[in-house]
């Protein structure tokens, strides 16, 4: 399927599984021209007649159907959605031979199987990187052994609040902390699934390293920065690297980083698109 050349006059169809901020963002954005190779022509939703409301302006009109249904009508699948809905999505796509562009990677950490049905199926996942830099050069990295992985997370108190790891866990910032508070420290696997919502990011990464059981992650909630920060720390054999990113929240929601609907629209253009950057 991703070895087809698409154009204007055979545009990619695609279909958004998910319907909050990041999918609206993308339907804005692939509905006003942004790929001309590119045409959203289908949406699922929880609630498909509030979709359909908020897409009122949109043209062409995608369809609305079911998450089952998504394949029927789209080349190439973008789960944004949450991480209980991507398991539904993911096993669609790949099913039906897509290409499947998740966002929700955290949930890999409790559905695991969703990778061996990548690796047996006709379809492709390709997991958008989305906050994280320099995965390319730690796929590099893993070529020559890498020796350790870890990520150190800063996120504000706010967003962490009402995860039900920091409420069972006893941590309460409803005043925020004087100073960083380190509220987590264990693998990717375990970060992904304490915090489905933020650890689509050390699921990504672990994937492109040492897997979710090696890489180890660090979590602090800090009043200090303006959004969510990564650093990550690579030991291989044939470099070694430290790499930082600071995302800024989204203006429509908060919760969700700003650089997460472009870095599905940067995956897309590449499947479009006749020169590929990167491994």
């Amino acid at each position: 399927m991703d070895t087809q050349r698409f154009t204007k006059d055979n545009p990619m169809r695609v279909g958004l599984g998910g319907f909050g901020n990041v999918g609206q963002t993308l339907a804005r954005t692939l509905s006003g021209g942004a790929i001309p190779e590119a045409q959203l022509t289908a949406i699922s939703a929880a609630d498909l007649d509030a979709a359909h409301a908020r897409a009122d302006a949109m043209e062409p009109m995608p369809v609305f159907v079911s998450a089952e249904d998504l394949p029927a009508h789209a080349d190439v699948i973008v789960e944004c959605a949450t991480g209980e809905a991507f398991p539904t999505i993911a096993r669609a796509a790949l099913n039906a031979g897509k290409i499947l562009l998740p966002v929700s990677v955290a949930a890999l950490a409790t559905h695991p199987e969703i990778l061996d049905l990548a690796e047996v199926s006709d379809g492709t996942m390709r997991v958008v990187t989305g906050a994280l830099p320099g995965l390319d050069s730690i796929r590099g990295a893993r070529e020559s052994g890498i020796h350790s992985v870890k990520m150190t997370s800063n996120i504000r108190p706010e967003s962490l609040a009402r995860e039900a790891y920091i409420v069972d866990h006893g941590f309460d910032f409803s005043t925020p902390p004087a100073s960083p508070v380190k509220v987590f420290e264990g693998s990717a696997r375990e970060a992904g699934m304490a915090f489905p919502r933020h650890f689509n990011v050390g699921i990504a990464l672990s994937l492109s390293g040492i897997g979710p059981d090696r890489t180890e992650v660090e979590v602090w909630a800090n009043d200090d920065i303006s959004g969510t920060s990564h650093e990550v720390y690579v030991d291989s054999n044939a470099i070694k690297l430290t790499l930082k990113s600071e995302n800024l929240p989204s203006p429509d929601n908060p919760r969700t980083s700003s650089s997460v609907a472009p870095s599905v629209m940067a995956a897309l253009r590449s499947l479009v698109s006749s020169v590929q950057v990167g491994s």
